[in-house]
């Protein structure tokens, strides 16, 4: 087996141990099919394209990361995960801020993800524009993703409550998208040349 396969070998099996106590009893079982979704469709769009189109494994690994944020959050409500329950009462913070960390999560990785993909498929060169870019189609996925649960509030009503998280906090989904902008710039600033780096290595 070759030290590729052996790596998506462990990223299949956390996921799929991940994947399997998110559905052991979630919370709610309809929240957790919204919450995972984007696991279910991202999953196999790279396994279809993994031969013709292999990630570098930093992107691999934050992806991995992501999808756990979701599954976890899928388990319990992003209004509900104990530790960040237990952070809002012990230091008598206004609401569980686990979906906050899930927003951040929102901009950081598909930054990674869509700037792995400029630089490889398009004549973009690192720099401003490149920058510019990812962030500008990070803040679009999340003002998608708000969209989207907007849809779903509005179809099923009450239903959605735990899917919307907002917590009573009528800027959440302001919230949501900036702090989405802010994890897309971060993960730029952040890991730009170690990003540079893992691609330089699949590219050989």
């Amino acid at each position: 087996m070759s030290e590729n396969r052996r790596f998506y070998g462990v990223l299949l099996a956390v996921l799929a141990i991940a994947g399997v106590w998110s559905g052991i009893a979630p919370r709610d079982r309809f929240t957790w099919w919204l919450e995972i979704f984007p696991v279910l469709l991202a999953l196999p769009v790279l396994v279809a394209t993994e031969a013709r189109f292999p990630f570098s494994r930093l992107a691999y690994g934050l992806m991995l990361a992501h999808a756990i944020i979701l599954l976890v959050g899928g388990h319990y409500t992003y209004a509900e995960m104990p530790l960040f329950n237990w952070l809002r009462d012990t230091y008598d913070l206004s609401r569980n801020y686990y979906d906050r960390v899930g927003h951040v999560a929102q901009g950081f990785v598909p930054a990674i993800v869509a700037r792995e993909i400029l630089l490889r498929r398009s004549p973009l060169q690192p720099g401003k524009w490149l920058f510019f870019i990812v962030t500008s189609i990070c803040l679009a996925i999340s003002a998608c993703y708000e969209f989207l649960e907007w849809w779903v509030a509005l179809a099923s009503g009450s239903d959605a409550v735990a899917f919307l998280a907002t917590q009573g906090d009528v800027w959440d989904t302001q919230w949501d998208m900036f702090l989405a902008l802010l994890g897309a710039m971060a993960a730029q600033g952040l890991l730009s040349r170690a990003h540079d780096r893992a691609m330089a290595r699949v590219l050989r």
